[in-house]
C-alpha cells in the first residue's frame, strides 16, 4: 500500500511557522478571548529598503527570501518573493510564493496580491479593504470565489506589524497582540508578539543590535529578530527551520541549494509496536500525550478520550440510524454548502457525481461508489499546493487533502452531508498526519479514499473536523506521543 502524504498543513506549514515572512497572513483586530492591540500610530515613516534571506533546516540551505519595502504615494508597498526546495514522502518539488502587499500611512492593509506555484499546482488569492469590509478573491483563474468578511478594526500584514512594534519602541516584557488571517483556509487565530531582549547578534559577518521577540502562534515556539531599521535580520521556528539575513549574490548563487529533510518522517510520530492487518480491528486504545488544550475534536462519534486515554470503534453502516438522521436535519445544510475550496455546486463536480452514481441508488450505495471512483482516478502524488476539489477533477492528481476535498465535493453535490477530518494514521510502524472524510448517512461514517476504505480503519486518530480547523494541528506537531495500549479484533 502506497504510504500516505501528510496532511496540507505540513505543505504549507512554513508559512505557518514564518508567520511574518512565508505566506500572506493579514492580522486582523478584533475582540476575542485577549485584548487587541491599540492601532498603530508611526512617529517614524519608514524608509526604502532591500534584504534578501536564506532559508536553512539544520545546516541545509533549502531555499531564500527577497522582500521589497517602498514608500508610495498612498503609503507602503511590500514586494516579497519565496523559493524552497521541498522533499515530502520522498519527492523533491520546487515551491514558489509572491506577495504583493499595498499599505496606507499607518502600515495597515489597503489590498494584497498572492500566488503560490509548485510543480503541479498554482493558487491565486487577492483580496481589499473598503470601510469595514474585507473582499477576497481566490482559486483558479475563471474560477474565482468571492469571499466578503467583515472586519472591526484595521488590519495588518505581519511585516507592518513587525515595523510598527519597532517604531513604537517597545521594551523588553512589552508585547502586542493581533488576529492573523490566513487566506488559504479562511482561518483567524490570536497572534502574540513580545519583544524579549535587545542584543547583539552576528550578521554576515558584523555585529548588529537587534530586538528578539517571540511570535506566539496556535502554540508554536517562532522567534524573530529585528533590527534597527525595522528590517528582520533573523528567524528560527519548528522543524529545524532559521532564515538568516543574506547579499542578493549568495542567496541566487547556484548549487548551494538543497532538499529539506522529508517532512513527512520528520513530523510522523512513532508507535510503540507494530499492527498487523489493521482493517480487521474493530477497536483501537492508545494513550496520547501532548495534545493540550489545543481544541481539539478527540471526544466524539467513534472516538472517546478519558483520562488520555483514546478509545477508537470501527463504525458498521449496517447500524445507522433513521432517529440520528432526523436529529440532523438542522445541520444537514451546513454539510452540503459549496465553499471556495469544496465547490459543489460547480456544474463540472455536479456533472461528474451524475456520472458515477446512480438515480435509483440509497444513500450507501453512492457513497461507496464515490469513494471508490476517487480512489480508482485520482494519481496518488504529493502536492504543495492549496487544494480545492475543481483543480483535482480537472488535475487527477493529488495527495490526501487533494482526495479529501474531492470527495467532499462529489458526495455534497450529490446530497450526502460531507466534512473533511485530520489527524493521523497508521503505517509501516509509524503514524502520519492525513487527512480524509466523513459522510453522514444516519451517523457520521469515515471515508478514505486514498485508501479505498469505507469505513476507514481504527488507525485514524481524529483530531480536528473541518477545514477551517486544520490550522489548529499546528499547535500539537512535534508534541505529540502515543503508545498502543490494546487492540480487538
Amino acid at each position: 500500500m502506497q504510504r500516505i502524504k501528510l496532511n496540507r498543513v505540513i505543505g504549507i506549514l512554513f508559512g505557518l511557522i514564518f508567520v511574518s515572512l512565508l505566506v500572506v497572513r493579514l492580522g486582523v483586530f478584533q475582540k476575542d478571548e485577549w485584548e487587541m492591540s491599540p492601532l498603530v500610530s508611526v512617529s517614524q515613516p519608514p524608509s526604502d529598503r532591500e534584504t534578501w534571506m536564506n532559508i536553512f533546516q539544520k545546516e541545509q540551505k533549502i531555499g531564500y527570501v527577497h522582500r521589497q519595502f517602498l514608500r508610495t504615494a498612498e503609503g507602503y508597498r511590500i514586494l516579497e518573493s519565496v523559493f524552497m526546495r521541498i522533499n515530502t514522502m520522498g519527492m523533491v518539488q520546487d515551491i514558489r510564493f509572491r506577495t504583493i502587499g499595498d499599505l496606507n500611512h499607518r502600515l495597515a492593509l489597503s489590498a494584497f496580491d498572492f500566488e503560490l506555484e509548485s510543480s503541479l499546482f498554482r493558487f491565486k488569492a487577492r483580496g481589499g479593504v473598503k470601510d469595514n469590509l474585507l473582499t477576497l478573491y481566490s482559486g483558479p483563474t475563471g474560477s474565482e470565489q468571492k469571499i466578503d468578511l467583515p472586519i472591526e478594526k484595521e488590519i495588518y500584514l505581519p511585516t507592518g506589524i513587525l515595523e510598527s512594534m519597532v517604531n513604537e519602541n517597545l521594551k523588553p516584557g512589552d508585547s502586542r497582540i493581533f488576529h492573523v488571517f490566513d487566506p488559504m483556509s479562511m482561518a483567524q487565530r490570536p497572534m502574540k508578539v513580545t519583544v524579549v531582549i535587545e542584543e547583539t547578534i552576528s550578521v554576515m559577518s558584523r555585529e548588529e543590535r537587534a530586538k528578539k521577540v517571540s511570535v506566539d502562534f496556535m502554540g508554536v515556539p517562532q522567534f524573530a529578530w529585528i533590527g534597527r531599521d525595522g528590517a528582520v535580520l533573523r528567524e528560527e521556528g519548528s522543524l529545524g527551520i532559521r532564515l538568516e539575513r543574506t547579499t542578493r549574490e549568495e542567496a541566487l548563487k547556484k548549487g548551494t541549494f538543497f532538499a529539506s529533510s522529508d517532512l513527512a518522517e520528520v513530523v510522523s510520530v512513532s508507535a510503540n509496536k507494530s499492527i498487523q492487518n489493521v482493517h480487521e480491528l474493530k477497536e483501537l486504545r492508545i494513550r496520547l500525550e501532548g495534545t493540550g488544550a489545543n481544541g481539539l475534536f478527540l471526544d466524539g462519534g467513534r472516538q472517546s478520550f478519558n483520562e488520555r486515554v483514546l478509545t477508537i470503534r470501527k463504525e458498521s453502516i449496517l447500524n445507522l440510524s433513521q432517529k440520528e438522521e432526523e436529529k440532523f436535519q438542522s445541520e444537514r445544510t451546513r454539510y452540503l454548502k459549496a465553499t471556495p475550496f469544496i465547490q459543489s455546486d460547480h456544474p463540472e463536480l455536479r456533472t461528474k457525481a451524475k456520472e458515477i452514481v446512480s438515480e435509483g441508488d440509497s444513500d450507501i450505495v453512492q457513497a461507496k461508489k464515490l469513494v471508490a471512483w476517487v480512489h480508482q482516478n485520482i494519481q496518488k502524488r504529493p502536492v504543495l499546493s492549496v487544494p480545492n476539489a475543481l483543480e483535482t477533477l480537472r488535475n487527477r492528481v493529488g495527495d490526501c487533502n487533494e482526495h479529501a476535498v474531492l470527495l467532499a465535493a462529489l458526495a455534497r453535490a450529490s446530497g450526502i452531508p460531507a466534512e473533511i477530518e485530520a489527524g493521523l494514521v497508521y503505517q509501516n510502524g509509524r503514524f502520519y498526519y492525513h487527512a480524509w472524510n466523513v459522510l453522514h448517512l444516519g451517523g457520521w461514517i469515515t471515508a478514505d479514499a486514498v485508501m479505498g476504505q469505507f469505513p476507514a480503519d481504527v488507525t485514524h486518530i481524529r483530531f480536528v473536523r473541518g477545514t477551517e480547523q486544520q490550522v489548529d494541528l499546528m499547535g500539537v506537531i512535534g508534541k505529540v506521543k502515543l503508545e498502543i495500549l490494546s487492540e480487538t479484533r
